[in-house]
């Protein structure tokens, strides 16, 4: 075999295993026609989505059935899929997929498949698979990072004036409040380690004085309430996650992703990214000038801000005393470190000083 040929399977290999851990280290595993029959119809259960991904109801159930992802995991007798018919038509339209979602159930062993007609939530899914599989699905292990707001704490935390709060009024009775439910719980989530910002919920049915206090007339309505305003201002933009996360970056000042992250912008303050520019062209008499500045500026931030500013601080001071490699040495450190497993706080903490010290960089 040529030493071309031998790199070609190489090549091939590599990318069939990165494959297959790619699609396999999720809690809802990627089905394909490349491995549809090696997970489904072997020694357990499957319960399987069809989906498009442009598709709006598929997008509303995928909070859910990312739930159920990780609870089924957990049984290792069932598997909890999801195939995209953008990309695999052939594979749905041999299950006779006509319509987005599709969900079908797949008992041990088969691949004749019941379709699933049941509720599309997380504890519907549960109830079917534990009458399918005879499995004992709990659900309600998963903790909520939404505030839920009474009459007790309510005014304690929203007119809290060193918290931005967002507030969604719901009634349970509301089938858009349902359909919102799940994203609601990932911007919650999204959000947990945020000091300053607080994401919330009240029943308004069951508080009707606290719903009639700020004029809610309909839900969801969605109010958002600043450090500097605890008379509220009203939430207009889209109900997707998307839309929503933007909202509370843009109004909070943080740099979150959809799913939590942060991002590269996270710990940046411009005014001090400027000055260590110039900082890092300096020598001598008119660096110390320079740190002296960044020092002033820092000095001038409040909240999270100033946490940010001691950062800075502390990389000029490396800087100065270790020199230039300093900064990249760092961040090679950060980044072995990122690839640990390790606390999403402690993540955080890292991430913020690598897009500080990229600045020093």
């Amino acid at each position: 075999m040529s030493k071309k040929s031998q790199i070609h399977l190489i090549t091939l290999a590599t990318t069939l295993a990165l494959f297959l851990i790619s699609s396999c280290v999720a809690d809802v595993v990627v089905l394909t026609a490349d491995n549809f029959e090696n997970e489904v119809g072997k020694d357990r259960g499957a319960l399987v989505e069809f989906y498009a991904p442009w598709c709006g109801h598929c997008k509303k159930i995928a909070p859910f059935f990312e739930q159920l992802g990780i609870l089924v995991k957990k049984t290792k007798s069932v598997l909890a899929g999801k195939v995209d018919c953008d990309e695999n038509k052939e594979l749905c339209t041999k299950y006779g997929v006509s319509g987005y979602p599709t969900i079908k159930w797949f008992p041990e062993g088969s691949l004749e498949p019941k379709d699933y007609e049941g509720s599309r939530t997380v504890d519907g899914f549960a109830e079917f698979i534990n009458k399918e599989a005879g499995t004992n699905i709990k659900v309600g292990g998963f903790p909520s990072h939404v505030v839920a707001l009474t009459t007790d704490n309510f005014d304690e935390i929203v007119m809290d004036k060193t918290k931005d709060v967002f507030v969604e009024f719901y009634a349970t009775w509301c089938g858009h409040c349902k359909a919102l439910a799940p994203i609601y719980e990932s911007l919650g989530t999204a959000y947990k380690n945020e000091r300053d910002v607080v994401i919330a919920n009240l029943d308004g049915d069951r508080f009707r004085s606290l719903a009639e206090r700020f004029d809610i007339t309909g839900y969801p309505t969605m109010k958002f309430f600043p450090k500097d305003n605890k008379a509220g201002e009203d939430y207009n933009g889209g109900r997707e996650l998307k839309s929503l996360v933007e909202f509370i970056n843009q109004r909070c000042g943080t740099s979150r992703d959809a799913q939590g992250h942060l991002t590269s912008d996270a710990g940046i303050v411009e005014v001090l990214h400027d000055l260590v520019k110039e900082f890092m062209g300096a020598d001598g008499d008119e660096k110390k000038a320079v740190f002296a500045k960044i020092q002033e500026e820092a000095g001038n931030l409040h909240g999270s801000f100033a946490r940010y500013g001691n950062i800075y601080i502390k990389a000029a001071q490396s800087c100065m005393a270790k020199g230039a490699d300093y900064a990249r040495n760092e961040i090679q450190r950060l980044e072995r470190m990122l690839s640990k497993s390790i606390s999403s706080l402690k993540a955080d903490e890292f991430i913020v000083k690598k897009n500080v010290l990229s600045a020093f960089a």
